[in-house]
């Protein structure tokens, strides 16, 4: 294995794994404030312990009222009645310290140590195809075709180089401005007072929940509409939630120009000013500062300088190799392919994953298994969740892997809606209100073809729709297998319900 930088990938150091930890800290917030409000549902009150009432000063004794003396305790005050007026302390910096020590615990797992008790050899540096046989490892420090650079032969190379956030070139001032990417986001010590998020995406929208929450002003500037790729009305219903956590949405953004005005240090976060029209605004020019211009506008496939040309590996500059039903280059035989650094795939850590397992398999042992069989499910963590699945992958007349067409859902497909505001798991948490399962088949049929839904626990709910999709259960046999109660998961059966319902001959 050739590797240029740290064990783990994006997922680990700059991904899935910190962004999880940090919202699992921002959902507890959220639960604190509720449970601090005067009178809340919950039957749930915040108490300050103390000795003695002797120890409350005049301030104290304003402040809160006292009770059950003889317990030895006092009420909070019981003057809150919104979120918006609760204020909850916590230290930023300990946050951010949890989520490296978690991100540790993982690490060993991906790390370069383990991979060498398991026979895999490692050499850091940047590989380069030199022929159609032999890759350099450019070390660190040096240029190609140094003789201290090892010369690595092989039968069969894989390439998995991943890909890096895209920056947009048409902004002025953005490329030397100190923006952020996930690739440093997580290296914040200091909690940024306002934060400008640009894209509308998963990442996105995950982090403007969690810092919102955490206390910055955050605003997300849309250059088209929420998850452009997905369900609107799924989109529609997670950004109503972020507003109500506090996410200010601008709409139809251009950005014309972002102003550096200070690069910041160790102690001061920087400070950039950005010129904008939008929808909200009449398309007339305004200013936005921030201490933090989060980048997230999708990714670009890691493909350039890395001889792909001298060993005829074929791919598209920016979404990355291409590849046919086997993951292998179109071009290339001896040459594999997987994750983000290829094209027309679903850029997500399981999909890598399982692209994993088909390379070994392929190029080790002959295998033959295909790209086109997998069904991938996709969840954004915000809260409530938003999963998705379907078949990702397409192929053409000559077996290479292509943008997998959209379906019209109103034309070609049924739709199969059980909303969770009467679930009653949902009922009894008080969650989920707004919250939906959505089952699409072929037409006249019980075929299920991709799926959506909005809740708590949706990334756990779409795997049985994956499993259905890729076993060929149809709707009508996830509407007779018998689900949990209470569960949110009953949705899932509710839509085969539909189905069967719908089917019912009068008699």
């Amino acid at each position: 294995m050739i590797s240029a930088e740290l064990a783990g990938g994006d997922c680990l150091n700059a991904g899935c794994v910190p962004s999880k930890a940090l919202l699992r800290c921002a959902k507890l917030i959220r639960e604190a404030k509720k449970v601090a409000m005067k009178d809340n549902e919950y039957g749930i009150s915040f108490k300050l312990k103390s000795t003695t009432p002797s120890t409350l000063t005049n301030e104290d004794e304003n402040r809160y009222i006292k009770k059950h003396v003889n317990d030895k305790y006092i009420d909070l005050p019981p003057t809150i009645t919104t979120q918006e007026e609760v204020e909850i302390d916590f230290n930023f910096t300990q946050i951010m310290s949890r989520m490296r020590n978690l991100r540790s615990k993982i690490a060993p797992v991906d790390g370069y140590t383990r991979g060498n008790t398991i026979g895999t050899q490692t050499f850091q540096g940047y590989g380069i195809f030199t022929s159609k046989s032999t890759i350099e490892v450019v070390q660190y420090g040096k240029s190609l075709g140094d003789v201290s650079n090892p010369i690595l032969n092989f039968k069969k190379a894989v390439i998995a180089t991943g890909g890096r956030p895209n920056v947009p070139t048409d902004i002025k001032g953005l490329k030397d401005a100190p923006y952020t990417t996930n690739l440093n986001l997580f290296n914040l010590q200091i909690l940024p007072k306002r934060m400008v998020v640009l894209g509308a995406g998963i990442v996105a929208l995950e982090m403007a929940q969690a810092f919102s929450t955490f206390g910055s002003e955050v605003t997300v500037l849309q250059r088209s509409r929420l998850l452009s790729k997905s369900d609107e009305d799924a989109a529609n219903v997670i950004k109503e939630n972020l507003e109500e956590d506090g996410v200010q949405f601008l709409s139809n953004v251009n950005v014309k120009e972002v102003q550096t005005i200070r690069q910041g240090d160790g102690k001061d976060l920087p400070l950039m000013n950005l010129s904008l029209t939008c929808k909200e605004h009449k398309n007339k020019p305004i200013n936005l500062e921030c201490e933090c211009l989060l980048l997230a506008l999708g990714r670009s496939a890691n493909v350039q300088g890395m001889g792909l040309e001298t060993v005829n590996v074929k791919y598209h500059p920016t979404n990355g190799i291409l590849v046919n039903d086997y993951s292998q280059s179109i071009s290339n035989e001896n040459v594999y392919a997987v994750g983000d650094c290829v094209a027309n795939v679903p850029r997500l850590t399981h999909m890598s994953g399982e692209m994993a397992k088909v390379v070994v398999q392929n190029s080790l042992f002959n295998g033959r298994w295909k790209l086109s069989s997998f069904v991938v499910p996709a969840v954004m963590y915000t809260e409530p969740e938003y999963a998705q699945v379907n078949k990702p992958i397409s192929l053409d007349e000559n077996g290479q892997v292509i943008p997998t067409p959209s379906l019209q859902d109103d034309e070609e497909l049924d739709i199969y809606k059980a909303e969770l505001k009467s679930n009653d798991r949902a009922i009894l948490e008080s969650t989920d209100q707004n919250g939906y399962v959505k089952i699409y088949t072929k037409k006249s049929t019980g075929s299920i073809v991709k799926a959506t839904i909005i809740s708590s626990r949706a990334g756990e709910m779409i795997n049985e729709l994956s499993l259905a999709i890729k076993h060929g259960i149809t709707l009508e046999g996830i509407g007779r297998n018998i689900h949990a109660y209470p569960t949110l998961g009953e949705a899932v059966m509710g839509c085969g319900l539909q189905y069967i319902n719908s089917r019912w001959e009068t008699m």
